[in-house]
């Protein structure tokens, strides 16, 4: 597609949310499910090379290419053809049911899928949408007399059409990446058990979001394990005497594993001070110097930002002011505003 509606000269498959590329998205959940031996894009050939170089950044695997036509059908055509195994150099096995399904809807879930497959099975196809294709279910069975199946579909399964349909399908993709958050400190005690006071209180203020916390050590396997499970989203409680070496640390781990090349990896440089103690513009230069990390993680697709917290001696007015950490804290990790990369917040 074009995506004239869109009123955006780029189309609309290859917009951007939150840096990536719209079809990467699709092409992500097409993969996930096991059982999908091939996939087959149809692009035009001023954008060939454009999907060759999406597929190579994002890792996309059992994806093929070829030509789209002028119109929908002649592309669904020109990828059935892609799959038969009598054409000239075909690569790809024959297989029994071919799933369409369009570039701009990445939400589709695997249950869906696999009810298409089903009534596919039992109700088969017609070999005249081709020539003659409509989208319309009615006219297929008035004129062409053939089986047809209408399969319910979930709410998530819409079509990004408009412009507006990007910034929701960007809040979509927001919230599924936002509901784990790690809080990383080091083995200290001190610093163990302010850790655990932010904690509880992002788990009594987030209590839809999985908090959990971890020792930050290059031999800690079950911090690493969380990166593998594909945690996004971090808070880095620092040693009250030190700036960033417990945040380094974690960028370090974080780089290694390659996690943020599918989505942004959120983190937060947590870093307590009683203020009355130690006045934040004598603390405030050093902390600066987070600019100088978050630009040069950013190219990673890291995003770290800096956040002071007041740390008082009496108890109620340190809960609050934990209180108000965790709520800029959660939405740092909601909003994921791109803007705020690299800058120090106080609560």
């Amino acid at each position: 597609g074009c995506g004239e509606r869109m009123g955006v000269p780029t189309p609309k498959q290859f917009c951007p949310i939150l840096g990536r590329p719209l079809i990467s998205y699709t092409l992500q959940a097409l993969e996930r499910v096991c059982w999908i031996k091939d996939i087959v894009v149809a692009v035009t050939g001023e954008n060939m090379e454009v999907m060759k170089s999406i597929i190579q950044k994002y890792q996309h695997k059992r994806v093929s290419l070829v030509e789209a036509g002028v119109t929908r059908h002649r592309s669904i055509f020109s990828g059935l053809k892609a799959l038969a195994e009598d054409q000239l150099n075909c690569k790809l096995s024959k297989p029994e049911i071919v799933i369409i399904h369009d570039a701009v809807r990445p939400f589709v879930e695997e249950d869906i899928l696999l009810k298409v497959v089903t009534a596919a099975k039992e109700h088969g196809c017609s070999d005249y949408d081709l020539e003659f294709g409509t989208e319309c279910l009615q006219l297929a069975l008035k004129y062409c007399g053939t089986k047809a199946k209408l399969v319910e579909g979930s709410p998530d399964l819409w079509k990004v059409t408009y412009k507006r349909d990007l910034y929701a399908a960007e809040s979509i993709i927001k919230e599924r990446i936002s509901q784990e958050i790690c809080v990383v400190t080091d083995t200290e005690e001190d610093n163990k058990h302010v850790s655990h006071l932010l904690e509880e209180v992002l788990k009594s203020e987030l209590n839809h979001v999985k908090v959990t916390s971890e020792a930050l050590c290059h031999a800690s396997r079950d911090l690493q394990q969380i990166i593998l499970d594909q945690c996004y989203n971090f808070v880095c409680v620092n040693v009250m005497t030190s700036d960033f070496q417990e945040t380094q640390k974690l960028l370090s781990m974080l780089e290694e594993s390659n996690l943020s090349f599918l989505y942004p990896v959120v983190v937060i440089s947590v870093h307590f001070l009683d203020f009355k103690l130690v006045p934040p513009s004598q603390k405030m230069e050093n902390l600066m110097l987070i600019r100088e990390f978050a630009k040069e993680v950013k190219k990673r697709n890291i995003w770290l930002c800096g956040l002071l917290i007041s740390y008082p001696q009496d108890e109620q007015k340190r809960q609050e002011s934990l209180r108000q950490g965790a709520i800029v804290i959660a939405s740092l990790i909601k909003e994921r505003n791109s803007g705020l990369i690299g800058q120090l917040l106080i609560a």
